[in-house]
C-alpha cells in the first residue's frame, strides 16, 4: 500500500521518499489572546516536536484596497494565491493561480492525480457572497487559473471512488475502466457539440467557451493520465457511506482520505477547505448553539470570546488527529509520512471583530523530509508575506519560483 520512491527530483526527500505538501483552511479567525498563550494549541501539546508557530505572517491582498467590505472573500480567495480577487458577483472573476496547483503544473505526471481539492462544506461556483463578491472566491480555495476555481469535493466516499473505483477487489478495477470508458463517451459528445457551437458564438462566449474547453481537455488529460497507473490497494480503508451527519466524523473522514491519496502516492499536493470563509455554522456538539460568523463579530464581549475559544479548540482536535494519523504511518523510507510532509494550517484572519490580515495563526507541521525543524516558536520580524512560505515549500519540493503572488523572498527561518 505505500508508496515507492519517484525517479524524478521533484516532489521527493534527499531518501528519495515522496514529498507532499497540504493546505488546510479554517473560517473566520481565532481567539488572538488563547491562540498567542498557546491554550487553544493544547491538543496538539503531545506533537509539539511536529510542528512549528509562525508568528508574522500576513496576507495584504486579503485587506480592502479600496474595494470596500468583503474581507472574507477576499481572505479565502486571496490566502493560497497572494492575489487580490477582481471585486465582481458576476462570471467575470479574476484572480490567480493558487500556490497547490503552481505546484501541481511542475510536478506534472509524477502521480496519478496531479492534487486533490476536499471540503467540508457545500461547493458554490456562482451567485453572490460576500459584499459583492462572487461565491466562487469564498468556496473555492484553490485556483488553476486566475478564472477557473478548482472545485473541491465534499463526498468523501466520492473521493474513495475517484482514488480506488466502486466496489471491492476486482471489483474496483473493473468499475474503474466502466466509468472511464463513460466518460469518454461524454467528453467526446461534448467535443463534438462545442465544435458546432464555435462557428456560431460572438467574441465575449468564444472566450468563455475556450475556457470551458480548456477544463474539458483538463478531464480528458486526467483520465489518459490515469490509465498509465496500476490501481493501488486502499488496505483496509472500506468506502465511506457518504457525508457523515455529524461535522466532526465529516472533518476525520476526509482527513483519512487525504492520507490515503498520500499513503498511496495517488498526489502529493492536497488542500483542505474545513469550512469556507464566513462560515455561520454552529457548533451544539461542544455547547456552541451560535453560528461561528456572528460571534467572530465579538465587540470584545468575554462570553462570544470564550465560545470563540471553544471553536478554535474543536479545529485543534482537528489537527491533531490528521497529524496523529500521518506520524502513525511508515513511509518507504522508514520515516513517518509526516515526517516527509509540509503541512500548513491557518486562516486569512487573525480577529474576526476587526477582519485582521496580519500577524496570521499560522502552523507548519511535518519536517518536509528533513528540510524544516519544528518544535519551535518563530516570531517574524514585521509583517511577512505568507506567500515567502509557499516560495520556499515550492523550492523543497523541487519547483523553482523567483516569486509567487505578493512575495518579497523566499523565507528562511522555518
Amino acid at each position: 500500500m505505500a508508496a515507492t520512491p519517484s525517479a524524478s527530483g521533484l516532489a521527493t526527500t534527499a531518501s528519495g521518499a515522496p514529498l507532499r505538501m497540504a493546505y488546510l483552511y479554517i473560517p473566520n479567525g481565532v481567539n488572538v489572546e488563547k491562540w498567542k498563550s498557546g491554550e487553544t494549541l493544547k491538543p496538539l501539546s503531545h506533537l509539539k516536536d511536529q510542528f512549528s508557530i509562525l508568528e508574522g505572517l500576513e496576507v495584504e491582498m486579503a485587506t480592502s484596497g479600496g474595494d470596500g467590505g468583503g474581507d472574507h472573500a477576499r481572505g479565502n480567495a486571496a490566502f493560497l494565491t497572494g492575489v487580490r480577487p477582481k471585486k465582481t458577483a458576476g462570471s467575470d472573476i479574476a484572480l490567480g493561480q493558487s500556490v497547490d496547483q503552481f505546484a501541481a503544473d511542475h510536478l506534472g505526471d509524477v502521480t496519478r492525480f496531479r492534487s486533490l481539492e476536499l471540503s467540508a462544506d457545500g461547493v458554490r461556483k456562482a451567485g453572490t457572497c460576500d459584499s459583492g463578491y462572487s461565491c466562487a472566491y469564498q468556496f473555492n480555495l484553490s485556483w488553476r487559473s486566475e478564472t477557473l476555481p478548482m472545485t473541491p469535493e465534499n463526498n468523501p466516499r466520492m473521493v474513495f471512488e475517484r482514488l480506488f473505483g466502486k466496489g471491492s477487489g476486482k471489483e474496483r478495477e473493473l468499475s474503474l475502466l466502466r466509468r472511464r470508458e463513460e466518460e469518454k463517451s461524454v467528453l467526446d459528445f461534448v467535443m463534438e457539440d462545442t465544435r458546432r457551437l464555435q462557428n456560431e458564438l460572438g467574441q465575449a462566449d468564444q472566450q468563455k467557451l475556450d475556457e470551458y474547453l480548456t477544463s474539458v481537455r483538463e478531464i480528458e488529460r486526467r483520465i489518459e493520465q490515469a490509465e498509465k497507473w496500476d490501481l493501488p490497494d486502499p488496505g483496509d480503508q472500506v468506502a465511506p457511506s457518504g457525508i457523515p451527519k455529524n461535522y466532526e466524523d465529516h472533518l476525520r473522514l476526509m482527513f483519512d482520505m487525504m492520507l490515503l491519496a498520500f499513503e498511496t502516492d495517488s498526489t502529493r499536493v492536497a488542500t483542505f477547505l474545513l469550512a469556507h470563509e464566513g462560515s455561520n455554522r454552529s457548533f451544539a456538539d461542544i455547547g456552541v448553539p451560535d453560528g461561528h460568523h456572528t460571534l467572530s463579530h465579538h465587540d470584545r464581549v468575554q462570553e462570544k470570546l470564550d465560545k470563540i475559544a471553544k471553536i478554535d479548540l474543536f479545529y485543534s482536535r482537528q489537527l491533531a488527529y490528521f497529524l496523529e494519523r500521518a506520524k502513525a504511518k511508515k513511509d518507504v523510507d522508514g520515516r513517518s509520512l509526516l515526517d516527509n510532509s509540509m503541512v500548513l494550517y491557518g486562516s486569512a484572519i487573525s480577529d474576526g471583530d476587526r477582519h485582521a490580515h496580519r500577524d496570521l495563526p499560522v502552523v507548519l507541521a511535518g519536517q518536509g523530509g528533513g528540510a524544516f525543524k519544528p518544535g519551535r516558536h518563530v516570531k517574524l520580524n514585521g509583517d511577512v508575506p505568507i506567500t515567502n512560505l509557499y516560495l520556499r515549500m515550492l523550492s523543497e519540493m523541487g519547483v523553482k519560483a523567483d516569486r509567487f503572488g505578493d512575495s518579497t523572498g523566499v523565507l528562511k527561518q522555518v
